[in-house]
């Protein structure tokens, strides 16, 4: 019984030595926090029922495992976001303490961006599991094939063709870390002091805002284009908080953000992806309480 029981324990270690990077990857694909827990939770219970005889390499087997238990989700996670009220966007991840692994470069950064991730949204659920190993986790077509039961050729079929899918819509935001801050700090002042001139300075012309509500929060139902209107939008929603919200700034998704709570309960992140001439090309809000919970976990940690 102790060997059994010692043995157990040793499992266990070393499947949580994996599970961020599981979470990491299980992100990725599902654009969910909370699906992605629970996707990598199954893979623990897959893992502690295998023979553990028969894997050879543990991370590659628990990688085959998450990436199919994710692509089964996202086929019914479609149905659902087809009724969705409003723009759907990915939940806010805050990013600060490398929850998604290390985002030191523009591109690592770009590979969680909400923005990228909405349009990972537009691929099939192999094309999304082949985009992500290659793109972010830096996987070979022969790795990649072996992990998922592939041809070579077809892993490098289904990889064109989704780079193509996001290609046309796909912007780089190389903005640093510092930058990114910068122009946040001075979009919040211009924003809550109605100086539409100064924020219009800091948006691209056909900066972009869509906000996610679910319907459980008021929230435009479709995004809002161009500088002029996005900078009325925004600085009418910063011009009239709700008594006792405070603001603060955070990493959200490799991109600076700035999120508001009232008596503790947050309220919403709003995510600005910064060019790297400093000008705010998109705006993503997340105000669906539903999206916010795990955001809300990781900000009461700091």
């Amino acid at each position: 019984m102790g060997e059994s029981t010692e043995g157990q324990q040793a499992d266990t270690l070393e499947f949580e030595r994996h599970r961020p990077r599981l979470f990491a990857l299980a992100y990725r694909l599902l654009g969910s926090a909370s699906e992605a827990e629970d996707a990598v939770q199954d893979g623990f219970l897959r893992w502690h029922d295998a023979d553990r005889a028969a894997i050879r390499t543990p991370v590659a087997w628990l990688t085959t495992v998450v990436t199919n238990l994710c692509r089964n989700r996202l086929a019914s996670a479609r149905a659902r976001r087809e009724e969705y009220v409003g723009p759907w966007l990915p939940e806010p991840v805050l990013t600060e303490d490398a929850a998604l692994g290390p985002l030191e470069t523009a591109e690592q950064r770009e590979s969680v961006s909400l923005a990228l991730l909405l349009l990972l949204e537009r691929l099939t659920p192999a094309e999304r599991a082949v985009f992500v190993l290659r793109e972010a986790f830096g996987y070979g077509h022969a790795e990649i094939a072996a992990l998922l039961d592939l041809t070579e050729a077809n892993s490098q079929q289904l990889h064109h063709r989704a780079r193509q899918r996001v290609a046309s819509d796909r912007r780089r935001f190389a903005a640093t870390r510092e930058h990114g801050r910068r122009v946040a700090e001075r979009f919040l002042a211009a924003a809550r002091a109605g100086d539409l001139a100064a924020l219009e300075q800091l948006l691209a012309e056909d900066v972009v805002a869509t906000a996610d509500g679910g319907g459980k929060a008021t929230a435009a139902r479709r995004p809002i284009t161009g500088r002029q209107i996005v900078a009325r939008y925004l600085s009418g929603l910063a011009a009239k908080p709700l008594p006792g919200v405070e603001i603060g700034f955070a990493e959200v998704n490799g991109q600076p953000a700035v999120v508001g709570t009232l008596a503790g309960v947050l309220l919403g992140a709003m995510a600005l992806d910064v060019a790297e001439n400093g000008r705010i090309v998109a705006v993503h809000i997340v105000a669906n309480p539903d999206k916010l919970a795990y955001l809300a976990a990781q900000l009461s940690t700091r």
